[in-house]
C-alpha cells in the first residue's frame, strides 16, 4: 500500500509527444497529477480524460504538471488521445502490470468486445489518480476496483488551492498501532 508523505514508486513510460517521462525528474513547481485508465476499450475513460484534458491549464496554473498513463502500447494511446481531442494532455503508455501492481492498481481480465466495440486486452489496470509531490512522495490517491463514480478533477482543483493556501499537508499518514 503507498503511504502519504513517503516514497511512491519510480515510473517511467514512453510518451506520445513528449519524450520520455519520469517521475523522479518530471519538474514542476508543486508535483504532478498522475491519472492511470484503462485503455482504449473503456468508454467511461474517455469521458474521464476528456475532463482532465480540459483541466491540464488549471493544474499547470498552480504548478502541477499532468500525465495520464495506460497498459495499452503506442497505437491504442494514440487512439484514446486523437478520440479526446487532447492538444496538451500528456499519455503515458506501456504501463507494465507489475508496475500498476506497485502503485495499488487492480488488475482485471478480458471480458472481450466492450460496449462500444473495442476488444480488452487479455489483462488490464483500473483506474488510479494520484498527485505526487517534487520530492516523488505521494500526497493524494485513490484506486478504483471499477470503472465507475471516479473523484472529479475539478474538486482536485479546488482541493489544491486549499492545500496551497493552508500549507495543508498529505494525510492518512499514520503508520502505528491502532
Amino acid at each position: 500500500m503507498l503511504m502519504p508523505r513517503q516514497k511512491t514508486p519510480d515510473l517511467t513510460l514512453p510518451t506520445l509527444s513528449h519524450g520520455e517521462f519520469n517521475l523522479a525528474t518530471d519538474s514542476s513547481e508543486r508535483g504532478t497529477v498522475i491519472c492511470f485508465y484503462r485503455g482504449l476499450h473503456c468508454p467511461i475513460c474517455a469521458t474521464y480524460l476528456t475532463e482532465l484534458q480540459k483541466r491540464v491549464s488549471d493544474f499547470a496554473e498552480r504548478g502541477v504538471a499532468t500525465i495520464a498513463v495506460s497498459s495499452d502500447g503506442e497505437d491504442r494511446t494514440r487512439q484514446m488521445a486523437e478520440k479526446i481531442g487532447a492538444d496538451s494532455l500528456r499519455f503515458g503508455y506501456d504501463l507494465p502490470l507489475d508496475k500498476a501492481r506497485e502503485w495499488g492498481l487492480y488488475i482485471s481480465t478480458s471480458r472481450g468486445t466492450t460496449s462500444i466495440g473495442i476488444e480488452e486486452p487479455a489483462l488490464f489496470s483500473e483506474p488510479g489518480l494520484f498527485m505526487v509531490t517534487p520530492q516523488q512522495t505521494l500526497y493524494y490517491g485513490s484506486v478504483q476496483t471499477m470503472p465507475f463514480v471516479r473523484p472529479h478533477f475539478s474538486e482536485l482543483v479546488g482541493a489544491l488551492d486549499f492545500a496551497i493556501k493552508n500549507d495543508y499537508p498529505a494525510r492518512g499518514e499514520y503508520t502505528g498501532a491502532v
